[in-house]
């Protein structure tokens, strides 16, 4: 009942998806959130060839075991073999899941050469881990550091989330190529992403790179990946997807500062006016 329940949920996976929220966690929903980056689509479309190799792997193996539950209990059998090799056998069950995990370097060797492969891109954003915030600097903008923390719980105002939201948040403009620096100050943090399809460890010591262009505006929510110590928990990254006007202007008035934060408030709540006419 349990085999049958989790097969009716992974075939729901793709359903779930079209009703989550982009860019943040959604009650009831499977599966990954929405793509907004080229990295993201390919490790969509990647899992999705997976589930249709796991899937006839899994009925396969679990119709083994019912057959031989069936075939060869005490019962059905009670002279057991004495036999305990079978070279065709034994060769057919090392051949055969080589052959598969060839089939699927197919697909994945491409995708982790686009994933490390970095484009030209338009800037840089440096990421520095510590217990427990991010501070993020912008060097092709001459914007020294600035800190994110997470917006406590008391403190959280209307559209504001629980333990994602942040005081400063990192901003981009929309489809611009961003190269991504990670390191740590202190313990070994990992500034994921989800919607982006980035993951990348950040070390003390050592600068970690990643890329990203996102393809929608919109604001998205990932965590630290990375057990860092006992607030692990509590250092989120909130990331605003705008427009290259509004970028501008939040570069102009000052990352990490409220002046800034209220080029971003203004330009969200226009947006949500105009989608609101949208619908």
């Amino acid at each position: 009942m349990r085999f049958l329940t989790a097969l009716v949920l992974t075939w729901t996976t793709a359903a779930a998806g079209a009703l989550a929220t982009p860019g943040q966690p959604t009650d009831g929903h499977l599966g990954f959130q929405p793509a907004v980056t080229p990295i993201m689509e390919r490790v969509t479309s990647f899992h999705n060839i997976l589930l249709w190799i796991i899937i006839p792997i899994t009925l396969f193996v679990m119709g083994l075991l019912l057959w031989v539950m069936i075939r060869y209990n005490r019962k059905a059998n009670p002279q057991a073999s004495k036999n305990s090799h079978n070279t065709l056998l034994e060769v057919v069950w090392t051949a055969v899941p080589v052959m598969i995990l060839i089939v699927i370097s197919v697909f994945s060797f491409p995708l982790l050469y686009f994933q490390d492969e970095i484009p030209e891109a338009d800037f840089t954003i440096k990421a520095t881990g510590y217990q427990w915030y991010w501070g993020y600097e912008y060097p092709d903008h001459e914007v020294p550091q600035y800190i994110s923390t997470m917006v406590a719980e008391e403190d959280l105002s209307e559209g504001q989330l629980r333990n994602l939201s942040v005081d400063y948040p990192l901003v981009v403009p929309v489809d611009a190529v961003v190269r991504l620096q990670v390191t740590a100050a202190d313990v070994i943090h990992n500034w994921a992403m989800p919607s982006f399809g980035t993951k990348m460890d950040a070390i003390p010591g050592r600068i970690n790179e990643a890329w990203f262009q996102v393809s929608e505006e919109g604001t998205y929510y990932g965590q630290c990946s990375e057990l860092c110590g006992i607030r692990h928990a509590f250092m989120p990254i909130e990331v605003h997807v705008v427009s290259q006007d509004t970028f501008d202007a939040w570069v102009e008035a000052g990352p990490g500062s409220d002046e800034a934060n209220a080029v971003i408030a203004e330009y969200s709540a226009a947006r949500e006016t105009r989608l609101a006419q949208l619908d």
